[in-house]
């Protein structure tokens, strides 16, 4: 059976196929694709309790914030350069040298003057610089001490800021931009940035999302009563994706970044590819029907997993693995009946489905880029992470007990699906493959 499609590209012999050779994380539960993929494999949570969040009287006092960073990002990032980097730049950045690395990539430092013509990077945000306006701009606006606020204001607080800065560290001279779709951000990135490189416009990109951590940005999500709120004295139990007992979802940080390039150039250099990044689509729901700000529209959904699907040319029954966006709301139900009637499949026939928010909680603009991180190591490396704290299924989710993945198991999984969708009513979905080489 060939899944309806509602876009599908007509390939050229022009285009390009995307690889992916190099990641990067920075995440509540590990820093380091070693650290964090054990995590993943022994199902340790990165969920802590947040003392500010309860001096601040917050309802949800748990959160995913990276552990050990004022220490660790000494080792790469000068005094100088540190003074002009908030929490979300941090981490971007973090992960951006780190994915570099991994490529097997040279580093240029800002001395030598090169530019990387062929480079470029798309890494999303959802909020950005909220600490930085929170912390500084508006006290010190407000107290009348403008001219004492420092230089570097601006370019904490912009939306590009994540990218610039990358852009900057690296000596990026192709398309250095960040993207802003809610949840859906580090997802869309990715999407966007493999079309670049299909076209031949890019030989390698850049992509993912980076979200400081900011109680000026998790206190409207505390206000809207949509966070987890009954797990503040266990806060390991606390993220709770498909569980019937869930409270809604618990607020996380950090960064995702992946390099994407031409099979071509990967394999001229002999680097490690990790997967192909096959097809993708983004769409919206048009927030009608059922959809809103806040809720997706289902026909929305299922559209973009069709064309997902389409796009990449494979069959519903080829993909083997779906990593969900799946938050511990009352959503998730909704969301894997979508993945159902999107694929045509029976709810005992679907992929197997995880959801890596279990374990280190909904980074907003950063979790498309965490999740596809934790999404490729799992077919390179040859496993699926079990989804913690849903031995309570859902009601609604009981027909898919079979499929849902709650201890870690050993795969040899080759095509995975990954999607994002975020508040705006707005969707992405990505399709991986192994390389076959």
């Amino acid at each position: 059976m060939t899944a309806r499609t509602d876009t599908t590209r007509q390939r050229s012999g022009a285009e390009h196929r995307v690889v992916i050779t190099g990641m990067g994380v920075v995440a509540p539960n590990g820093h380091g694709l070693e650290e964090f993929e054990h995590a993943l494999r022994t199902g340790r949570t990165g969920i802590r309790f947040v003392e500010e969040l309860q001096e601040l009287k917050f309802g949800c006092q748990v959160g995913g914030i990276p552990q050990g960073i004022d220490e660790i990002k000494t080792e790469y990032f000068s005094a100088d350069v540190l003074m002009a980097m908030n929490s979300s730049m941090t981490y971007a950045g973090i992960a951006a040298i780190d994915c570099l690395r991994d490529a097997g990539l040279p580093e240029h430092p800002p001395e030598d003057g090169v530019v990387d013509w062929d480079m470029g990077a798309i890494v999303g945000t959802g909020v950005g610089g909220v600490d930085t306006l929170g912390d500084k701009v508006v006290p010190g606006v407000n107290a009348g001490r403008t001219k004492r606020l420092g230089s570097t204001m601006v370019e904490q607080t912009m939306s590009s800021a994540v990218s610039a800065r990358i852009g900057g560290l690296l000596g990026l001279g192709n398309q250095v931009t960040t993207n802003s779709s809610a949840c859906s951000t580090g997802t869309e990135a990715l999407i966007v940035a493999a079309d670049r490189i299909r076209s031949g416009r890019a030989k390698r990109m850049l992509a993912g999302g980076a979200e400081g951590y900011s109680p000026y940005t998790w206190g409207g999500f505390d206000a809207m009563r949509v966070l987890s709120r009954a797990y503040n004295e266990e806060p390991e139990r606390a993220s709770r994706p498909m569980s019937a007992s869930t409270g809604g979802f618990v607020p996380g940080s950090g960064a995702g970044v992946l390099m994407l390039e031409s099979l071509e150039s990967a394999r001229e250099r002999g680097a490690h590819i990790y997967a192909e990044v096959l097809g993708g689509h983004i769409n919206s729901g048009g927030q009608r029907g059922t959809g809103s700000m806040t809720a997706p529209n289902p026909e929305g959904v299922r559209r973009c997993i069709r064309a997902a699907i389409g796009d990449a040319e494979v069959t519903p029954e080829e993909i083997e693995v779906v990593n969900g966006h799946l938050t511990g709301t009352m959503a998730d139900p909704l969301e894997v009946e979508n993945w159902r009637a999107a694929l045509e499949l029976e709810p005992e026939t679907i992929p197997l489905l995880n959801g890596t928010k279990s374990l280190v909680g909904h980074a907003l603009g950063a979790a498309g880029g965490i999740e596809c991180v934790a999404s490729i190591l799992q077919l390179d490396r040859g496993f699926i992470h079990g989804s913690v704290n849903c031995e309570d299924l859902h009601p609604d989710l009981e027909k898919f007990s079979t499929r849902i993945v709650r201890e870690t198991r050993e795969s040899n999984a080759k095509t995975l699906a990954k999607a994002s969708f975020g508040f705006g009513d707005v969707n992405a979905c990505v399709i991986f493959r192994i390389v076959d080489e």
